[in-house]
This record gives C-alpha cells, structure tokens and sequence, in this order.
C-alpha cells in the first residue's frame, strides 16, 4: 500500500484527532456477529440493512437515547433480543488502541495540546472510557452526543475551536472520515485524510521533529 504525501502546512498550536480507526481501531462487522450469535438470525442481515441513518446521527447528537436508538434497529433488523444482548453486541466494535499510536501522542502532549473529537453516542463513550484508560492522553475529548454537534458540520469544528481556544487555521485535525476532513477543512482547519495507523504515525512524528512554532 502506497502511504499518502502530505503537504505540511505550519506547525499548529494544537491538534485534534478523531478516534475511530485513528487511535482506536473499530470494526462494526463484529456488532453484526455478536447480534447474529445472540439471535440466530445470519449477520449478513444486520450487514445489509444497517446504516449510518437518521436515528443513528440523532443518537451520536444526544437527541435520541439508547432505548430509543435499540427500538429503532430492533424494527430495522426484524429481530428481537434482551437490552443487554444488544448493548453487548453493540460494545464489541471496540478492537484495541493502535499501538504504534499511543506513545507518540504521549510525547506529543508534552509539547502541544492535544485534543480528540469523535461522532459517538454515550453507550460507546462509557465503554471506551471504562476500557481504554490510555486515552486519558488527551487534554479533553470533545464528544458529539455531549456537545449537540456532529462532524461533518462546520458549525461542530468551529465549536471545538472556540472551547480549545484557538483559531480553526491553528489546529490540526485528523480523521479517517473524507466527508470529516472536509467539514474540518471548510470550517478553516487543517485537515489530514487518514488511511492506515502509518499515516497516523507519520503526521505525529513530522509534529515531534518540528518545533518551530506559530509566527
């Protein structure tokens, strides 16, 4: 796989990355399979018929709760199974922190701040806060479902930089997402599309070497 080549614009005064499939790798193929091994019904169903739907963007912006959000993939699905089958299947997606990742962060918040921004939903930001304590990295986590505000829209970044403090053109920002990395683009960022971990350790690394600051 060929990696990307950025082009660097100047050493920002913080960065600010997404966390699925950027610093925790997440793969919802394995909520289908816990689904399908809780109900009986094959996985290809739940494959086929999920989206990133308009329930599914309300519960990531905190106006639909999990209850709500389970009704409505219950009556998608045709499927009927406890709470806690679906809460389990829904909290499998989570594989682990990427590994080359994690300690260039830790040396990078020693130099810059460093924020992350993710579309999540509070079931998933429990479970990921109670699993992974290394994310505790980031100076704060700003979450859609608590903030009201969901990427790809302009006006979540510009909220982001209002609360970090800084102009949009000073940050960093990192997303596997194109249609993110637009949204964080237009609201005056800049912005990497990321592909793999490698692109990710490359971009932290160029920040580690470089300590030029801001003129």
């Amino acid at each position: 796989m060929n990696t990307p080549q950025f082009n660097w614009p100047a050493r920002p005064a913080a960065v600010v990355l997404d966390l699925g499939n950027v610093v925790l790798d997440v793969d919802f193929r394995r909520a289908f399979s816990a689904w399908s091994a809780s109900s009986g019904v094959p996985e290809e169903r739940f494959f086929s018929r999920w989206s990133m739907d308009e329930p599914y963007q309300r519960h990531e912006t905190g106006d639909l709760n999990f209850a709500d959000y389970i009704s409505h993939l219950s009556d998608l699905f045709e499927v009927r199974m406890s709470m806690q089958a679906w809460r389990r299947g829904w909290n499998a997606i989570f594989v682990d922190l990427f590994p080359a990742v994690m300690p260039l962060l830790t040396k990078l918040q020693t130099q810059l701040p460093v924020y992350a921004f993710t579309n999540t939903n509070p079931t998933h930001e429990a479970a990921w806060r109670r699993g992974y304590p290394g994310l505790r990295v980031f100076r704060q986590i700003f979450v859609s479902s608590r903030i009201g505000h969901r990427k790809p829209d302009v006006s979540a970044y510009q909220l982001v930089a209002r609360r970090i403090g800084l102009a949009p053109e000073h940050i960093w920002f990192l997303d596997d997402n194109r249609d993110n990395v637009l949204g964080a683009t237009a609201a005056g960022m800049q912005a990497f599309r990321i592909r793999s971990e490698a692109d990710v350790v490359m971009i932290l690394h160029r920040l580690l070497e470089d300590r030029r600051t801001l003129d």
